[in-house]
């Protein structure tokens, strides 16, 4: 069976309106990117050693990263050879393919944690302005509108507003929000809000934390206290700590990937603003060289444009018109 055929079965068993929002919110990137990978074959039409320089010119140049590159294009020449790919239209949809394969590891790597036993927490970390506070209103959004019962914890008690901004995502959400005073002690808020939702057969708390406080060492060892509290009072919480990235950053996204992987147990990635940016490539750099799934993916400004993360979902935002063209040549 070809790649776009089981590309197209996985795509049918979901909702065609997330397919949209994928396509939608890659509209920048596949432009970008795409748009080159065809001047790039109209350049060249065989398959040879200047063709793959130009590719890996083209992919570092869409932020997948140089050690993802290196790795993508190796993997091409092999394939290029092993199935006699001669012609460059006929590299594309292999480009596609190996994407996937970088993209997804195993079919159930993306899917939030679920505690089987009672409250599930998520921990909510990154740097001030990437979009934090505004993916935890859009995921509360989202869990409620899926019938979990769901609580906030305003953690983030330095920030100037934070706790403010919170309560209206908590507001607009239609769910509680236990805060303190601006310059508590977040583990405080943190114990009170496990408390309070347990009491109130909450099904999931979704934790806010500080960005930035004087320096990293004193953010890291908040952070660390602030774990301790939570999974003191539930083991094995946080069920995810989940690293919020703005798109639009590029590498330097990756930078604070590294800082806070090091720093923290990181179980998976919110990327936001995926649909404001053309070098999309960030996802795989992300993926492939810090080995941290992406696991929600920001494609809009509304309540409901916060996503799962789905690889066949970005490769066919990326490629649906390539892939279809490679499908009917080989017919």
């Amino acid at each position: 069976m070809s790649f776009f055929k089981k590309l197209k079965d996985k795509l049918s068993t979901q909702t065609d309106s997330v397919t949209e929002k994928f396509r939608d919110g890659l509209t920048k990137t596949r432009d970008n990117f795409v748009g080159a990978m065809n001047e790039l074959v109209k350049d060249y039409r065989t398959v040879d050693e200047e063709f793959f320089e130009e590719l890996e010119e083209l992919l570092i140049g869409a932020d997948v990263g140089v050690n993802t590159v290196m790795e993508l294009v190796d993997t091409l020449r092999d394939e290029a050879k092993r199935r006699n790919i001669k012609d460059a239209k006929d590299i594309q949809p292999v480009i596609s393919e190996k994407l996937a394969e970088l993209l997804q590891k195993s079919e159930d790597e993306t899917e939030l944690r679920v505690n089987a036993d009672g409250l599930t927490v998520y921990l909510f970390v990154g740097v001030n302005g990437v979009g934090k506070t505004t993916s935890i209103g859009k995921l509360a959004h989202k869990l409620k509108a899926e019938g979990k019962k769901v609580m906030l914890a305003a953690g983030d008690t330095f920030r100037a507003g934070a706790i403010e901004q919170l309560e209206v995502w908590g507001e607009r959400a239609g769910v509680d929000v236990i805060k303190q005073q601006a310059g508590s002690d977040p583990a405080a808020v943190m114990y009170d809000a496990i408390h309070s939702a347990k009491s109130k057969g909450v099904d999931v708390l979704l934790c806010d934390t500080a960005g930035r406080l004087q320096n990293k060492v004193n953010l890291m060892n908040e952070l660390e206290k602030v774990k301790r509290v939570l999974t003191r009072e539930i083991p094995d919480a946080p069920h995810e700590v989940l690293l919020v990235l703005d798109a639009t950053t590029g590498q330097n996204a990756m930078s604070q990937a590294k800082t806070f992987g090091q720093s923290t147990e990181v179980t998976g990635i919110v990327l936001t603003k995926l649909d404001g940016t053309a070098k999309g490539g960030i996802v795989l750099a992300i993926r492939n060289e810090l080995d941290i799934p992406v696991k929600l993916v920001g494609l809009g400004e509304g309540a409901d444009d916060l996503h799962e993360f789905n690889a066949e979902q970005y490769v066919n935002g990326l490629f649906a018109d390539v892939l279809q063209e490679a499908e009917e040549r080989a017919e």
